[in-house]
């Protein structure tokens, strides 16, 4: 496992990370930072998306922030040259947004990912790229825990737009020779994570419910199983991924728990490592009904047998460490209720 006390693989090395503001992108830019990587930013600040300046409050002044949109094919042209990594976490990622307005995942998704690869191809051929997916390109399973060899059947735009993105990559991998991993990634919470609504994860909105005293609503009878990932050990996975070499391959690995929680257990923990707020059960809208997958948790095999990853941060550990952040840092992230 790459540990950050005593490696040097990041050193001095040129990172860049797309979306690098939001959750996932800022959390990878706090972790290279400590690993001495030279890092640069780019995130467009789409209002909703998650970019904020607080996820980078304690190391803003050890990297390069560029106000760009990856669709903004001349800036990248030239964000992109010199940089050994790029970590390409940008896009449209919430899967209840894409069930009302389609667009935004085309044109983030597919066509912000095409338009970074042609500037690679163009300018940096070298570089190696990590792309944030998602578990959800598999759809609705027919096996648990799920690998990767099982057929993909996304239900739902955001999801489509994530598995055409891995084969996108896959193309400029072979056809262009740009190296490229992509990441499945399923569920993530963790600090830094935006806490304004729910659209792009769950726990941590569940955490924000919890600590303000709120009823937290359980879908269905609750009995539905998913993996819960830290997001200290999705960092791990990024970067493991980045340091191994793909010539013409762009694997596809899991980044999960592999460990199945009902989300009713998932409450209930919730509720624990915030020491406040309720839980009711509440029928699915048929709209959720017609998209819900069912049960979902990750084989890991692959990624561990090759990179040597697993996830070392329990579920309640995890959410404890959440709780603490935004304890801390509430006003950065979320309005206070009003004072009766």
């Amino acid at each position: 496992m790459l540990d950050a006390r005593d490696n040097e693989s990041f050193l001095g090395r040129q990172c860049l990370i797309t979306g690098g503001l939001g959750f996932v992108g800022s959390s990878l830019a706090n972790r290279l930072v400590e690993l001495g990587a030279n890092v640069t930013l780019v995130d467009s600040m789409v209002p909703d998306f998650g970019g904020n300046l607080a996820n980078v409050a304690t190391v803003g002044h050890r990297v390069s922030i560029n106000y760009s949109d990856v669709r903004d094919r001349l800036s990248m042209n030239w964000i992109v040259r010199d940089q050994d990594y790029v970590f390409h976490c940008a896009g449209q990622v919430s899967h209840v947004m894409s069930l009302t307005d389609p667009f935004p995942d085309i044109d983030y998704n597919i066509t912000g990912l095409t338009v970074l690869l042609e500037a690679l191809r163009h300018h940096n051929p070298t570089a190696k790229v990590v792309f944030a997916s998602t578990r959800g390109a598999y759809g609705e399973v027919a096996q648990l825990p799920v690998n990767e060899e099982q057929p993909s059947n996304p239900k739902a735009l955001h999801e489509i737009s994530k598995l055409a993105g891995e084969l996108i990559l896959k193309a400029y991998a072979q056809q262009h020779g740009i190296e490229s991993v992509a990441l499945r990634l399923s569920n993530t919470y963790g600090p830094r994570s935006q806490m304004l609504h729910g659209k792009f994860g769950v726990v941590n909105y569940f955490l924000r419910l919890a600590m303000d005293g709120e009823v937290l609503k359980v879908f269905g009878d609750g009995s539905t199983q998913r993996d819960y990932l830290y997001i200290d050990d999705a960092v791990d996975a990024f970067l493991l991924a980045a340091l191994e070499s793909t010539p013409g391959e762009s694997p596809i690995y899991n980044v999960g728990r592999s460990e199945p929680t009902t989300i009713l257990e998932l409450v209930q923990a919730v509720i624990v490592a915030a020491g406040n707020g309720g839980w009711d059960l509440a029928p699915y809208s048929d709209e959720r009904k017609a998209q819900e997958p069912g049960h979902y948790y990750s084989d890991i095999t692959k990624i561990r047998t090759r990179l040597g990853w697993e996830p070392r941060v329990e579920l309640a550990d995890g959410l404890a460490r959440t709780v603490s952040y935004y304890q801390s840092r509430r006003d950065s992230y979320w309005p206070r209720l009003p004072v009766a």
